[in-house]
Formats: structure tokens, C-alpha cells, sequence
């Protein structure tokens, strides 16, 4: 099934603990949207979700959602009674184990390390700045990268 990116994003920052200082930036989430696309094309030879991941100054970016969290400037992310239910959503078993599973490698990481990550990966040095990497990019170095998960 192929969610909207906005359901993805609030899957990954519910997984945030903030009493123990898990905190997502609208950056850090931005990444995590990108290993979390990746490594679904890789496993599954399908997107995530419907949206295009570009390559922008600061790495991997999903513009949609980039302008939903943007109201949070460089703080961290919270979701709270004001966000839209609609958005909520249940994933299907192996979705779900798949965000968590990126969570637990790559949410240890800061903003900056994961985007130093991405600067460093071949979907994002292929790209032309402001352009969309291809599926094609992310699920051919993302197959090489599945171990990571596992």
C-alpha cells in the first residue's frame, strides 16, 4: 500500500521519546523519510509513499512534507490533539516493522550526522541540486545497504 508521506512522517515521530530525549527536526525527518523510502523500494520494488524525495542543499528532502513541519522551525516536532486525525493511520505489519527497524539504526543519529550520511550516498551525489531522485537511484543503493536493517 502506498501512504501519503504526511502519515509516514507522524508513524516516525511518534516513535520519538521526548523524556529521553529523542527529538526529530523537521531535518532529521527528512532523512528518516529518505532511508525509510529507500529501503521499502529496495525490499518491496514499490514506494512507501506517493511523494517525491528531491535533492536539496541540506540532503534528501520530501517538499510536501518539508512544508507541513515547517512551522516548527529548527525545534523538534511535536504532534499533538491540533494535528489532523485523518492523517492517523495503521500499518500494514511489515510497513510498520520497517519504519521501526530505520528508526532504531539511523534515529540514534543527529540531524547533521544523517545528513552528512545522505551528502555521502549515490541517489543523493547523482542528483542535480532541486531535482527528484528516481526510484531507480534509491532502490539500487538501497539494495546494497539492506544488511543495515537486519
Amino acid at each position: 500500500m502506498s501512504y501519503n508521506v504526511i502519515q509516514i512522517a507522524r508513524g516516525i515521530v511518534c516513535l520519538a521519546d521526548i523524556s529521553i530525549g529523542d527529538l526529530i527536526s523537521n531535518l532529521k525527518l527528512q532523512k528518516l523519510l529518505y532511508y525509510v523510502q529507500g529501503f521499502h523500494l529496495a525490499m518491496y520494488d514499490k514506494p512507501l509513499f506517493k511523494e517525491d524525495i528531491e535533492a536539496w542543499m541540506y540532503g534528501p528532502v520530501v517538499p510536501e512534507a518539508y512544508h507541513y513541519f515547517k512551522k516548527y522551525g529548527d525545534g523538534h516536532i511535536e504532534l499533538n490533539d491540533e494535528d489532523d486525525d485523518k492523517l492517523f493511520v495503521e500499518f500494514l505489519d511489515d510497513e510498520e516493522k520497517l519504519i521501526i527497524d530505520v528508526w532504531k539504526v539511523y534515529g540514534q543519529y543527529s540531524a547533521y550526522r544523517l545528513m552528512r550520511f545522505t551528502h555521502e550516498e549515490p541517489p543523493y551525489l547523482t542528483t542535480k541540486r532541486n531535482c527528484i531522485i528516481s526510484h531507480d537511484k534509491l532502490k539500487k543503493f538501497f539494495k546494497t545497504q539492506l544488511d543495515e536493517l537486519t
